[in-house]
């Protein structure tokens, strides 16, 4: 069997080394001929609203599946017979107001909204949510871009004097205890989900995933049924990342949803008997889904390209995985690879990752 990838990123590169190591060959779909998915299988050089090319992957391919979802989705619709996600997830997941009715529907909780089309609307959404707020476009937004906190009114008035004709939504701010997410994969026959991770942010980009996640086991629990109740409402097939707000009392709200391997559950590449790829190749491709029982304490730290010229991979100890990505150029804030860090705890594993000055500042 030979999967279709489209997009060749570091998420499509680690599909494909999964893939191959389960005996599938692999076929990316990428703009860039040194896409880091290219790297290691074959691909073919087309731009991502190029149909015929789509099709030409269809035809070569027998499953199609999707690294990010900010794919044209005529694409996906030429090749749907291919593509067992389907169109209905990946339409929601491109656009933050549909994901959030949709995750309404299946009767979850989102941080109260109001749609932003106009400059009323923003005035409207100060009125209805308060300060602080957030403001966010609907399509096209990942690690930050697209988001802008309006803390004052002066805020507001400075968002409104330049305010850009495009569909937005205004979230109120929620005082959040911590950000978690699950990674949940559904299969033909069963639907399976990961340890907890605990995420930190910083600059708008994941920073560090923790696992097991410092929360409690209700809370944990709650996670996890959160991801299973809205995972079979929306007919998922293959894998969904679920990020959620931790409130004070333990109550959970979900921030965001990506239909795909994410970057918080790397972690399982090292840390579990089964990883996310494996999982997400083994429900597209029908086989039975694997275990997910952790193995050992892991903290998962991104490396950025202004951590690059730090990192000296001879100097890292035997506890510490290094996964790189193959990218061509380190720019700051691009994510270059990541490093899951083993340890008998989790503070183990967090201390091990202060004592690599790779880091200018503490990691936490």
């Amino acid at each position: 069997m030979r999967i279709g990838i489209l997009g060749g990123g570091q998420l499509g590169r680690m599909m494909s080394l999964s893939a191959s190591a389960m005996g599938y060959e692999t076929l990316s779909l990428d703009p860039n001929p040194n896409a880091p998915a290219a790297q290691v299988a074959p691909s073919i050089v087309a731009s991502f609203d190029d149909i015929e090319a789509a099709k030409q992957l269809a035809t070569r391919s027998d499953v199609i599946t999707y690294e990010f979802e900010n794919i044209d989705t005529a694409m996906i619709e030429a090749i749907h017979e291919k593509c067992p996600q389907g169109m209905d997830v990946l339409k929601a997941t491109q656009h933050r107001l549909l994901e959030k009715q949709m995750i309404e529907a299946a009767g979850l909780r989102v941080a109260p909204y109001v749609p932003v089309r106009s400059v009323r609307d923003v005035f409207r959404a100060q009125d209805l949510l308060g300060l602080p707020l957030v403001i966010k476009t609907c399509r096209f937004g990942y690690d930050g871009k697209g988001q802008t906190v309006l803390r004052t009114e002066q805020d507001v008035h400075a968002f409104v004097d330049q305010f850009k004709e495009d569909e937005y939504v205004a979230e109120a701010w929620l005082p959040f205890k911590k950000e978690i997410s699950v990674i949940v994969t559904r299969g033909l026959r069963e639907t399976t989900t990961f340890p907890i991770s605990e995420n930190i942010h910083r600059n708008n980009i994941l920073h560090v995933s923790i696992v097991p996640a410092r929360v409690s086991e209700d809370v944990s629990e709650d996670a996890r049924h959160v991801a299973l109740q809205l995972a079979d409402y929306i007919g998922l097939v293959g894998t969904l990342a679920v990020e959620l707000f931790v409130m004070e009392d333990g109550s959970l709200y979900i921030n965001e949803l990506a239909p795909r391997p994410h970057n918080s559950g790397h972690y399982t590449m090292d840390a579990c008997e089964t990883s996310q790829f494996e999982q997400h190749i083994r429900a597209i491709t029908g086989m039975s889904l694997g275990r997910t029982t952790l193995h050992t304490p892991v903290v998962m730290v991104n490396l950025l390209g202004e951590q690059m010229e730090e990192l000296k991979p001879q100097n890292l100890p035997s506890n510490v995985k290094l996964h790189l990505y193959g990218k061509d150029e380190a720019k700051p804030g691009r994510k270059m690879g990541h490093l899951n860090v083993l340890g008998h705890s989790v503070e183990e594993a967090l201390h091990t990752i202060e004592q690599l000055a790779i880091w200018k500042e503490t990691v936490l």
